[in-house]
């Protein structure tokens, strides 16, 4: 079985917005070659979650994990994601999907949030 991972973001106007899910999703794929590793935006944006699925799929996935790139559980990352993963697994029979939670609280986080701070001379 061949897994993929695809992080999803909300997706902007903002081609350096967007760049950003595309640049963990980079390292990621670095730290995990034996993984599929792609990258989508909600909405705003291309690749959308269909076209990430098509593409992992594309280059052999059988199981997708859809991780929702957001801080915390709402809509967006617990109705809307969902639903477009599905959709979009819906078109590639054979294919299994699971979706992560939220990034959330979570004890690096907190550290991620100090470093920031530090970083601002704080």
């Amino acid at each position: 079985m061949t897994q993929a991972l695809i992080l999803v973001d909300h997706g902007s106007r903002r081609a350096e917005a967007n760049s950003v899910v595309e640049q963990l999703a980079r390292r990621l794929r670095d730290r995990t070659p034996e993984r599929v590793v792609t990258f989508a935006h909600m909405e705003l944006a291309h690749p959308t979650v269909a076209e990430a699925v098509a593409e992992a799929v594309a280059a052999g996935a059988t199981e997708i994990v859809v991780h929702p790139y957001f801080l915390a559980p709402g809509n967006h990352s617990t109705d809307d994601i969902p639903r477009l993963a599905q959709e979009a697994i819906d078109r590639h029979p054979g294919v299994t999907l699971r979706v992560t939670a939220p990034l959330g609280v979570h004890e690096k986080i907190l550290d991620v949030v100090l470093e920031r701070v530090h970083e601002a001379g704080g």
